[in-house]
C-alpha cells in the first residue's frame, strides 16, 4: 500500500512510513517480561531448595509452573469463546485480548500454582521420613491429608476471583485479563496437585527407594 501511495505520488519522496500497532507493543513487552519471568522461577526454585534442603524435590514442584501457564492460556481462549456466545441468551458479551496487562498474571502464577503442591510434598516426605510408609501408602496419605486445606485455599482463591472476571462492569476491562490467567491457571494447576503430581511423586519417591536399596543406604526420602 505505501509503495503504491508513493507510486502515485500521494506521498512525497521524503517522507518516510513505518507501520506499527498493538501487535509491536506486544512484542516488545513479551521481550522485556521474559527475563523477569527467568528470574521470577530460578527465585521460586531457589527458594524452595533452601526450605526442602534438597534440589530434587522442588523440581518436582516446579512441574506445576507451566501445566499452571498453560491452564490460564486455555482458560483466556475459552472465556472469549463462550463469551461470544453470551450476547444470544441475553447477557453482555465478554472479550479479553492477550494484553501487556495480561501477561502479568503469568508472573502472578509462579509465586501461586506451586503453594499447593508445597503443602503435599511436604507431608508426603514426613511419611517417609518419620513414619517409615513406603512411597504409594506415604503419597496417599498425605493426599488425605492434605486435599481439605487445598481446597480450601484454591476455592477461595477462584470465586474471589470469579466476579472480576465474568460480571462485565465499569473498571473490569483493565484487569479481567490478569484474573483470567489466574482464575484458570489456579484451577488447572489444582486439578494437576491432585492428579498428576502424586502419580509422579510416587515415581520419584519409588526411584530414590530403590536406588538406597542398592546402595544399602537407609531410605529417609532424601536425595
Amino acid at each position: 500500500m505505501i509503495d503504491h501511495l508513493k507510486a502515485q505520488g500521494v506521498i512525497p519522496a521524503g517522507v518516510t512510513l513505518d507501520i506499527s500497532g498493538a501487535s509491536d507493543r506486544l512484542a516488545a513487552t513479551q521481550e522485556a517480561l521474559s527475563g523477569n519471568y527467568a528470574v521470577a522461577v530460578l527465585l521460586c526454585y531457589l527458594l524452595l531448595v533452601a526450605v526442602f534442603t534438597n534440589w530434587g524435590y522442588p523440581l518436582v514442584i516446579m512441574t506445576t509452573v507451566p501445566l499452571g501457564i498453560a491452564g490460564g492460556i486455555v482458560g483466556l481462549w475459552l472465556l472469549n469463546v463462550v463469551g461470544g456466545w453470551l450476547p444470544a441468551f441475553g447477557f453482555t458479551a465478554i472479550s479479553q485480548s492477550f494484553d501487556m496487562i495480561t501477561m502479568l498474571g503469568f508472573l502472578i502464577l509462579v509465586g501461586t500454582v506451586v503453594n499447593n503442591p508445597i503443602l503435599l510434598v511436604d507431608r508426603a516426605l514426613h511419611y517417609v521420613r518419620h513414619s517409615g510408609l513406603e512411597p504409594v501408602e506415604a503419597v496417599r496419605k498425605a493426599v488425605e491429608t492434605r486435599l481439605r486445606p487445598i481446597l480450601m485455599s484454591s476455592i477461595t482463591t477462584i470465586f474471589g476471583l470469579a466476579p472480576l472476571v465474568f460480571i462485565p462492569g465499569a473498571g473490569t476491562e483493565l484487569y479481567r485479563g490478569v484474573g483470567a490467567i489466574v482464575l484458570f491457571g489456579l484451577f488447572f494447576a489444582t486439578l494437576v496437585t491432585l492428579v498428576f503430581l502424586p502419580s509422579l511423586l510416587v515415581e520419584v519417591l519409588g526411584w530414590r527407594a530403590r536406588f538406597s536399596s542398592k546402595t544399602g543406604e537407609p531410605f529417609s526420602g532424601s536425595a
